[in-house]
């Protein structure tokens, strides 16, 4: 009896025991990942780990606050500003919604910004006023081959009127006298007067250049029918007269062909008290991807982009002055690619890293060299390892900015590539013969690629992806900090959100950093399914907010020091200070960062005060607001205070 109660303990014990393997066969992945997810929480939010590797948390804001974030730029308030425009979303542009926050990261609050015009892929950086110049943005989206229903292009206007200049409104109308076939423009164009000629020597009259406008001409009907495969001359309906025998267009083909993003002229300072946008003077040129450099004289010279025909700007680049609030033609022409990587250098001259955006031919103006704006002379500097492939690299001023070395990290080939290169490359422009040499390697050939300068000299890269907008699932969760002092990596903790096209990163007053943005093309491996716009932002807290002891302080001292000048704070613990560094805050867009640099100042403790000087090259430190940390020993930042250079 007792030995068949036990037979069929054990039988009912093999049963269960089978079910539980068999289950357990079934369910062993999602165990698997599930115990391996729990283990891996735990292990990140150790202290020990995070005081090795730092930690990563997602912001989300209230969701009727969230926006495609394409652009950000840290104020001197502390606040961050997170522009959109219309975030690459034709449907938000064609219903004229445009978005602009202002997010506190010490409290967290999220405020809706009135943005005036669709400032989505502008151009930005900070003023000696504490403002943000904002300049170009949006006036058409782009339309793929097959999208396009009405044959269009550009027409070119010829005035051979010495006399006077003529204007044609939104709306003329070009015959073809070959091809019979009439375009209708889409915006007002200002034709200037012809240039009279005359032989310097004799003053003998030598005829009239005549003047030139552009506008975009689409066909009247949809149909293929419509084009055009050639040259030919236009007659301008509605002109009579002299105006109709001086004034005609030529255009080439006008087709059915892709048509590129179109760009504004439209200029606004954001001022970070008011929290408003306010419209100054335009562009000469409209401009879409443009980038914005600060210049030795304060001026800020506005560079490439697409123009109101969604052609890449001719080397027509402009200076604004932020005492008049007017723009002026450079005299000298260069063309670059879309959004260049350009850094004011010590001497005056401007640093090319030949990082850039994408649009614009693949043989022109893509070399990396020393430009001097005045005379125009660019002088190229060798070695540049993968040179075909900087689209989308990202390029950062080593810390201190008085070494002059510039880190070019990653980048891929031209347009949507599959290409991509995991090398980073270094250039010390004090040398008498600059040029590159290769820095450590990435695991990944990497595009878009976010870099940050932290207050310990350290530089933080995180992000992008292997492929194109992150096609095929190829988006890299790796991060880690370059030591300049040693040219090495160090990988610390992975981020929970990939990154690729429209992402940056800003470093935040309190030592950490903030991520934004992501736009992939596909959510999925096998490319099937649309990518989806990445509103969260990310904060990387590095390791030196976790080390054991007291961090640094900073307080008092003057909120103005000239350059050459100094100024006394107090800290409690200035007897530890072994660095002093004067931070320039950043403006991110496009993996593009020109204002973020870290400038090393000597600097004397006595006690609990701490007496700091401002270097005196205005091309070092150009005038505006900065954070202002001190370091101790073990690389520790205190958190900024904010100084101001006039």
């Amino acid at each position: 009896m007792k030995d068949r109660a036990g037979r069929r303990r054990a039988r009912r014990l093999a049963i269960g025991t089978a079910v539980v393997v068999a289950l357990a066969g079934m369910n062993g992945p999602w165990l698997y990942r599930f115990g391996t997810e729990k283990y891996h929480q735990y292990k990140i939010n150790q202290p020990e780990y995070k005081a090795a590797n730092g930690k990563w948390e997602i912001v989300e804001f209230p969701e009727e606050l969230r926006l495609n974030t394409i652009h950000a730029a840290l104020l001197h308030t502390g606040k961050v500003l997170l522009v959109a425009g219309s975030g690459n979303n034709q449907d938000n542009f064609d219903a004229k919604k445009y978005d602009t926050r202002i997010w506190d990261p010490v409290k967290g609050t999220v405020k809706k910004v009135p943005t005036p015009t669709d400032l989505f892929c502008t151009g930005h950086t900070q003023l000696a006023n504490g403002n943000l110049l904002i300049a170009g943005g949006t006036k058409r989206y782009e339309k793929l081959k097959g999208d396009v229903k009405k044959a269009g292009g550009l027409m070119i206007v010829h005035n051979e009127n010495p006399d006077k200049p003529i204007t044609l409104p939104a709306g003329t109308k070009f015959t073809g006298k070959e091809n019979g076939k009439t375009f209708v423009s889409k915006d007002p164009v200002l034709v200037p007067r012809a240039k009279k000629n005359f032989d310097p020597q004799t003053g003998r009259f030598l005829g009239n250049t005549p003047g030139y406008g552009r506008v975009y001409v689409e066909a009247q009907k949809e149909g293929r029918q419509y084009e055009t495969g050639t040259q030919d001359n236009y007659r301008i309906q509605g002109l009579t007269g002299a105006d109709a025998r001086n004034t005609y267009g030529i255009a080439e083909k006008l087709a059915l062909d892709k048509k590129d993003f179109q760009g504004i002229r439209d200029t606004y300072e954001f001022d970070p008290v008011a929290e408003k946008y306010i419209k100054v003077d335009p562009m000469h040129e409209a401009r879409w991807y443009p980038t914005l450099t600060t210049l030795s004289d304060g001026r800020i010279l506005s560079v490439s982009g697409l123009d109101d025909i969604g052609q890449l700007v001719p080397g027509k680049n402009e200076v604004y002055d932020p005492k008049t609030k007017k723009w002026t033609y450079t005299e000298k022409v260069r063309q670059f690619p879309t959004y260049p990587a350009l850094f004011l250098m010590q001497n005056g001259k401007v640093f090319y890293s030949g990082s850039n955006a994408g649009y614009g031919p693949d043989d022109v103006g893509r070399d990396p060299g020393v430009w001097d704006v005045e005379t125009n002379k660019f002088t190229k500097i060798p070695g540049m390892s993968d040179p075909k492939l900087l689209e989308t690299s990202g390029t950062v001023l080593l810390p201190p900015a008085q070494d002059e070395k510039y880190m070019v990290i990653g980048g891929g080939g031209v347009g949507e590539s599959k290409e991509s290169s995991k090398r980073t490359r270094i250039v010390d422009l004090k040398d008498a013969d600059p040029r590159f040499v290769d820095g450590p390697t990435l695991e990944k050939g990497t595009r878009y690629p976010q870099a940050s300068v932290l207050p310990d000299d350290s530089v933080l890269v995180s992000g992008g992806s292997e492929d194109y907008r992150g096609r095929g699932a190829s988006n890299i969760l790796q991060a880690r900090l370059y030591h300049p002092e040693t040219n090495a990596f160090e990988r610390v903790a992975d981020p929970l959100v990939g990154r690729n096209y429209h992402s940056g990163s800003i470093l935040l007053p309190d030592g950490r950093v903030m991520f934004f943005g992501s736009d992939s093309l596909f959510a999925d491996k096998a490319n099937t399914k649309p990518g989806k716009f990445e509103q969260r932002i990310e904060i990387y807290t590095p390791p030196y907010l976790y080390r054991d002891g007291a961090r640094p302080d900073l307080g008092g001292g003057p909120q103005t020091i000239e350059r050459g000048g100094s100024g006394t704070f107090t800290s409690t613990t200035a007897s530890s200070v072994k660095k002093v560094r004067l931070i320039r805050p950043s403006a991110s867009t496009h993996v593009t960062d020109v204002d973020q640099r870290s400038i090393a100042l000597d600097f004397e403790a006595s006690g609990d005060r701490l007496t700091v000087t401002v270097p005196e090259n205005k091309n070092l430190v150009q005038s505006g607001w900065y954070m202002l940390f001190v370091t101790d020993a073990e690389g520790t930042p205190s958190k900024a205070q904010w100084v101001r250079v006039p």
